[in-house]
């Protein structure tokens, strides 16, 4: 999907690889080299001068009326609370291991009605169930190595992850590679990662007995209720592959084109391959007669999508340093695959420097994209057809983003917990809005803790 469900990054699986990705600190170098006598001795700054942890929290809600979970429409409600750490340490002058923990506590209705028969049938078969899919907690772990050259001029780095949740579990490898050129004015960044998933395929609870197959002849109730409307006789058969890899590779580079603009030119391609439908999320055909268990319509098939599927994005950067107080940040991107989706995303944020230590950053951002070719709206698909989805996130649409956050930051930490120093704290909130009526909004704050090596030697001093 060219977009998820959500601000910034929708919060869904997909949505959720992607949030907890974090970047090398302090990799601008800064050499010094003085004379002694007949001697000339170069000294290096480290990468990271010292231990940084990183507490960050965000909670996120959403509200909408296209449910994929039960054919596209219904509540779209969630939330979603993300606590997660990250913690950098500095091995010698060159070399730097993070990692990076997060833990995602959801709670979605509309995942509720995979199975909306455990439990008192609602009034409105489209709010939110009781069904044991309601809530669920994702765990991803991450780890990263990065080496910098002695000139600072060249860096690599490689990383690992690993994430879990009910039905999916997702391990990953990747790793980047930087040159710097021109005198530190030019960067280039090569980069590639690759996922390997698997889903437990759990499917609408409606289907389950029509597996394969099995029980093919029409059936008059499920679970103790009748079935009233048509005789229930689905061709259902669940998916025999439920692996799916990830494929990315990109190159951005950075130049700075004069003492005050900087641009970047961002490329990246995607290639995945195996299960790319989700397994719960049902589909109503318009050529079929309805079947209900009270006022629940029971699904002609769920999702299906082809097994293979390529992403193109192409975007850029432009930044202008007005002066000492302000600075425009633009960013446009393009994005193409061979599903038929289309999209086009523009963003400008402008931190505003208001003292020495506290910055605003107030920013707007605008997302378009084309119906995908397999998508449709509730009971507007025909059973004919190969493949079909009625996933809005697949739909045309526009969103539109605003943001507002504040920074405060202290290069030196004098502000002290016990032997770590805060050098930064942000807090920021965003509003999104899609023209489907989705509606969402994510707040998130940071600390950032360093270590003070002073304090640790008066410590470690004391205590001998």
């Amino acid at each position: 999907m060219a977009e998820k469900q959500a601000v910034v990054v929708v919060v869904t699986r997909s949505v959720m690889k992607n949030i907890f990705l974090f970047a090398l600190i302090n990799l601008l170098p800064i050499e010094f080299a003085f004379s002694q006598a007949d001697s000339v001795k170069v000294y290096k700054k480290r990468v990271l001068e010292t231990n940084e942890i990183d507490f960050m929290y965000s909670y996120y809600t959403q509200d909408g009326k296209n449910a994929a979970v039960s054919g596209g429409i219904g509540t779209e409600k969630l939330t979603d609370a993300v606590p997660t750490i990250i913690i950098s340490v500095p091995l010698n002058d060159d070399d730097v291991l993070s990692i990076d923990a997060a833990v995602s506590a959801y709670t979605s209705a509309s995942s509720s009605n995979v199975n909306p028969f455990d439990g008192a049938l609602p009034a409105d078969p489209f709010l939110a169930t009781s069904g044991a899919s309601g809530s669920d907690t994702w765990v991803n772990v991450n780890g990263s190595y990065s080496h910098s050259s002695d000139d600072r001029n060249k860096v690599w780095s490689a990383k690992a992850s690993i994430a879990t949740e009910y039905d999916y579990f997702s391990v990953g490898v990747g790793g980047t590679y930087t040159r710097l050129f021109n005198k530190k004015n030019t960067e280039v960044t090569a980069k590639a990662n690759i996922f390997i998933d698997s889903w437990t395929t759990i499917y609408p609870s409606e289907l389950r007995p029509f597996d394969n197959g099995r029980n093919a002849q029409g059936a008059s109730s499920l679970y103790g209720r009748s079935i009233t409307g048509a005789r229930y006789s689905p061709t259902f058969n669940g998916f025999t592959n439920t692996g799916r890899n990830s494929y990315s590779t990109g190159v951005n580079l950075i130049q700075i084109l004069s003492k005050r603009m900087q641009g970047a030119l961002l490329v990246d391609l995607v290639y995945q391959q195996g299960l790319l439908s989700t397994p719960f999320q049902r589909v109503y055909f318009s050529d079929r007669d309805s079947s209900f268990i009270g006022n629940f319509r029971l699904a002609d098939d769920i999702e299906r999508l082809p097994n293979s599927r390529f992403k193109t994005a192409i975007g850029g950067r432009l930044n202008y340093y007005v002066n000492e107080y302000i600075v425009l940040k633009t960013y446009y991107r393009f994005y193409n695959d061979n599903w038929g989706v289309t999209s086009h995303t523009a963003s400008i944020d402008v931190p505003i420097k208001i003292s020495r230590k506290i910055t605003l950053y107030p920013g707007f951002r605008i997302y378009n994209q084309t119906a995908g070719t397999y998508f449709a709206p509730y009971a507007k698909h025909l059973s004919t057809s190969e493949f079909y989805t009625s996933d809005f996130d697949l739909s045309e649409y526009t969103a539109t983003q605003y943001n507002f956050g504040i920074s405060y930051t202290d290069v030196f930490a004098k502000t002290h917990i016990w032997k770590y120093g805060i050098k930064s704290i942000d807090l920021k909130y965003s509003l999104y809005e899609r023209d489907s009526g989705l509606k969402a909004s994510l707040i998130s704050f940071g600390i950032k803790f360093v270590l003070d090596k002073k304090k640790e030697e008066v410590n470690k001093t004391s205590t001998e």
